[in-house]
C-alpha cells in the first residue's frame, strides 16, 4: 500500500462538477492498492500517517503531525500509483489490486481514519476526479508499509 501524502493550506476533490470533499490545512492523501495489501497494512499506514511530522512547531521545524494541528485529511483513491514504471514508455500495473479489493482496502482505510481522525473528507473511488491543491512548502512524501 503506497501514499502519496502532500501538505496543504487547503485541497479539494470534485466529481461530475459537484464537491466531494475538501479540507482547510492539512494532508491530501492519495493512496494506492496493491494485490498484496489487507487491512493491516491499511492499518499500518493510517497510523503512520496520522503520526507523521511534517507541519512546523513554533521554531518553523516539522515536528508536528496532523492532529497536533488539528489538520484534516483528504483521501483521494490513486491506481496509479501502483504502477510498474522501471521499463519501457508505458506504465504497468500488474502488480495492482483489483477493482474490488482496491475499493474495499479504500473504504477499510477511510473508515479507520475517520475513526481515529475527526476531520476526514473524500474523493469517490474509481471516478474521474478533478483534485484541487495548494501544497504548502512543498511538503510532499512517499509513503510505503510492508
Amino acid at each position: 500500500m503506497k501514499a502519496l501524502i502532500q501538505r496543504v493550506t487547503h485541497a479539494s476533490v470534485t466529481v461530475d462538477g459537484e464537491c466531494t470533499g475538501a479540507i482547510d490545512q492539512g494532508i491530501l492523501v492519495l493512496l494506492g492498492v496493491e494485490k498484496t495489501d489487507d487491512r493491516g497494512k491499511a492499518d499500518k499506514l493510517l497510523k503512520k500517517i496520522l503520526g507523521y511530522r511534517i507541519f512546523s512547531d513554533d521554531e518553523g521545524k516539522m515536528n508536528l503531525n496532523v492532529q497536533q494541528v488539528n489538520g484534516g485529511l483528504l483521501v483521494v483513491s490513486q491506481f496509479t500509483l501502483v504502477a510498474d514504471t522501471a521499463k519501457g514508455l508505458r506504465p504497468g500495473f500488474s502488480s495492482g489490486a483489483t477493482p474490488a479489493m482496491g475499493e474495499e482496502l479504500y473504504d477499510y482505510f477511510v473508515e479507520q481514519a475517520s475513526t481515529a481522525h475527526s476531520q476526514v473528507a473524500t474523493g469517490r473511488f474509481g471516478a474521474d476526479m478533478k483534485v484541487s491543491l495548494f501544497n504548502d512548502g512543498p511538503v510532499t512524501f512517499m509513503l510505503e508499509v510492508n
